[in-house]
């Protein structure tokens, strides 16, 4: 039963699932229509929205950019590729094989949600090689697919950027909730204990989709099966310029001072997780791994593909953040969803309104912009929990991340699939974790 609807739901969106600029602009489209029905802005105002909001994250564009850039760099360096290599060692099996790329995808998403997506591209083509190589018949659109799906609990993870948002002095919600430590959202035990069940439940009920039909499975394309990419020394060079870019030295220089400002900011300074920090830890990790410069500038360059897509995407989304915050549609979609709502109940509420509007706004702290306000002065007015709704909005972004073109286009790039393959499996997650979600959220 279980692999007919999987096949079912598969088949839909092979059909019907376009490229994720499509999609982009398609959501454009819808928004700008549903502002024209749902609020009494005339079709200029709608354009004026859009257009002015269509440059507004370029500051955050960039933050997450070089989130995504530094994540591919430090997940290209050689020992943690050699790792992600290692790993796929230790399959004996196609279950045992999904299994495993979804634990680590997820592990490595509450560390660092950019190096997460750029792991699970690379360990899944490495798994999906190696398993070839060895004669095991794995379904490779199901294999990404597992890989990616570890991903969904990001935003419980130290790089999350709502509860990191908020435990930066100076966000723009401070005047009205002050600074909420992350020792209030992530570092929580109804936190942990909501990942750990996705973590190591997730991964069990990807392996229960694999294909009975053996002529289903469709194993890693002939094109992309070979020996993993090799990651030798680059040969050295003695000229004076050469030697500065091969340096050790050099490149622990800048280890060293990266290393000091982070024992400043968090000692002397006190200061917290944010994203800038997040982006220079990735940024001396990877140069640490690399061992010099020329091999983490080497490393870096592959990203471009990677990086690309989202430069290009994120004006889209930033006009339609543009549209739904300027004309009011997004506080009428988020106030229709806690018009009844309770203490208890508007976290459960907070999630799913989040997973809706994350359809639209791909971005945790864009849409948080837009939700953020609305939300907490709902806590405040019903006396609900502030970081508990902060962190259930949170789960209901990175739940829809699940079925969002542009977040799966860095995994799609390096695992060489499209969208349409993966999105069957990706909404049968979907189901799984909104059940974990809401069940968490229901006990706490």
């Amino acid at each position: 039963m279980l692999d007919y609807i999987t096949t079912i739901i598969v088949r839909f969106f092979e059909r019907w699932m376009p490229d994720a600029l499509v999609v982009s602009v398609l959501l454009t489209l819808l928004t700008f229509i549903l502002v024209l029905c749902f609020t009494d802005t005339t079709p200029r105002g709608a354009i004026d929205a859009w257009g002015d909001g269509f440059w507004s994250l370029l500051t955050f564009t960039n933050q997450i950019t070089l989130t995504l850039l530094f994540g591919y760099a430090l997940a290209s360096t050689a020992p943690v590729h050699k790792t992600l290599l290692w790993a796929s060692g230790c399959v004996h099996s196609a279950r045992s094989a999904y299994l495993l790329v979804c634990l680590l995808t997820g592990l490595i998403a509450l560390l660092s949600w950019s190096t997460a997506l750029v792991a699970a591209g690379i360990l899944s083509r490495a798994v999906g090689e190696d398993c070839r190589r060895r004669e095991i018949r794995v379904h490779y659109p199901l294999l990404v697919a597992a890989a990616f799906s570890g991903f969904v609990v990001w935003h419980q993870g130290l790089s999350a950027s709502i509860p990191l948002t908020l435990a930066t002095p100076g966000h723009f919600l401070e005047a009205q909730v002050g600074v909420i430590s992350t020792a209030e959202t992530l570092f929580t035990w109804w936190n942990g204990l909501t990942a750990f069940a996705i973590v190591f439940t997730l991964p069990w009920m990807m392996t229960l989709l694999h294909p009975r039909r053996p002529e289903a499975i469709r194993e890693i394309p002939d094109h992309l099966y070979r020996q993993a990419e090799s990651h030798e020394a680059t040969p050295e060079e003695h000229t004076p310029a050469a030697r500065l870019e091969q340096s050790r030295w050099l490149a622990l220089s800048v280890v060293g001072c990266g290393l000091l400002y982070l024992f400043t900011h968090y000692g002397t300074r006190g200061g917290g997780l944010t994203l800038n920090v997040m982006n220079l830890m990735l940024l001396i990790v990877g140069i640490l791994c690399a061992g010099n410069l020329r091999r983490y500038l080497k490393a870096a360059a592959g990203g471009g593909e990677i990086v690309i897509p989202f430069l290009l995407q994120y004006p889209f989304y930033a006009g339609i953040a543009g549209m739904i915050a300027t004309t009011g549609v997004g506080n009428l979609i988020v106030e229709q969803a806690t018009a009844a709502a309770s203490a208890d109940s508007l976290p459960l509420l907070g999630f799913f309104s989040g997973g809706l509007l994350n359809v639209f706004i791909p971005s945790g702290g864009a849409q948080w912009a837009v939700q953020g306000p609305i939300m907490l002065t709902a806590a405040q007015q019903l006396g609900a929990d502030l970081p508990l709704t902060a962190m259930a909005v949170a789960m209901g972004d990175q739940w829809t991340n699940l079925i969002q073109p542009l977040i799966l286009l860095p995994v799609l790039t390096l695992a060489q699939l499209p969208a349409r393959a993966v999105m069957g499996y990706t909404f049968m997650a979907l189901l799984w974790t909104g059940a974990v979600f809401v069940l968490s959220l229901l006990l706490v």
